[in-house]
């Protein structure tokens, strides 16, 4: 027995973290995502099993996630930049707008149920798959991106969604650029980089909300992360981004479109799922 879990279990459960890395390395190259939609999930099963309370036990899963993709998100834009495919100009202007929205969301995490957030996470992540499988390239708000105030605004979206759903914001980043005629390639890169503040952030953010309630959290816990679902899965999916990066380059925007979408539609049905 471990921490009142038989060891046959537990061994289960590490695997299955495990191979959630590897996933997750994977996606955050190959469509500049954090890979926290996979991540969530699986944590949430696991600090079921243990035992942790429902009452954080999903702010748990989120600030775990943030810790979890920060080094992924940071190796998925250092391939993406050594291809010359991000937008500086992009990521200079939502940095501190998402750090912001991002200071915004771990207090409302804070008081949420964790009805909120597989809600947010649904209907973000339902709106963008559409977009992508059933949008045209006509489909688009205008040819360039707006002035300063509208791009803050699209920051501080990025970041207070990216808290709640804990993801790096790749998902929204996306939609926003390709909605203002940004190629997919471009995109992809420029959400990685954005991913590397707004991860910074949400780890610290989390970290700090979790305190007063160290008393309901699981040992090798600081805040609402946990240093062990951190230690196992972290390593594993860092490695693997490289190659999903690898594997971006090598497809057609319409390639990308599809498979983008139809990995948010499974994320889309696992959480509508999991809120009946």
């Amino acid at each position: 027995m471990l921490l009142g879990v038989p060891l046959g279990e537990l061994a289960l459960l590490v695997l299955a973290v495990v191979v959630g890395g590897v996933a997750t390395g994977i996606l955050a190259g190959l469509f500049g995502i954090g890979g926290g939609a996979i991540i969530v999930p699986v944590l949430y099963e696991v600090f079921r099993i243990l035992g942790v309370p429902e009452e954080v036990r999903m702010q748990l899963c989120v600030g775990t996630s943030m810790a979890i993709i920060l080094p992924t998100t940071i190796r998925s834009y250092l391939a993406h930049r050594a291809k010359g495919f991000v937008l500086a100009g992009v990521m200079r202007q939502w940095a501190w707008p998402a750090v912001l929205g991002i200071a915004a969301g771990s207090v409302i995490a804070y008081f949420a149920p964790a009805a909120v957030f597989k809600v947010v996470f649904l209907v973000v992540v339902s709106i963008i798959a559409i977009k992508l499988l059933f949008g045209r390239d006509s489909w688009r708000i205008a040819d360039d991106f707006p002035g300063r105030a509208a791009m803050s605004g699209y920051g501080f979206l990025i970041g207070i969604t990216s808290s709640l759903m804990g993801v790096s914001g790749g998902s929204i980043s996306n939609m926003i650029q390709t909605l203002y005629g940004k190629p997919l390639h471009n995109a992809v890169a420029t959400s990685a980089g954005l991913g590397v503040p707004i991860t910074i952030a949400g780890t610290i953010g989390l970290m700090l909300a979790g305190l007063p309630q160290m008393a309901l959290l699981p040992p090798l816990s600081i805040g609402y992360v946990s240093l062990l679902g951190v230690a196992i899965m972290a390593p594993v999916s860092s490695f693997t981004a490289t190659y999903g990066a690898r594997l971006a380059h090598r497809l057609s925007k319409r390639q990308l479109e599809v498979g983008f979408g139809l990995f948010l539609l499974l994320v889309a049905a696992r959480f509508a799922a999991s809120l009946m």
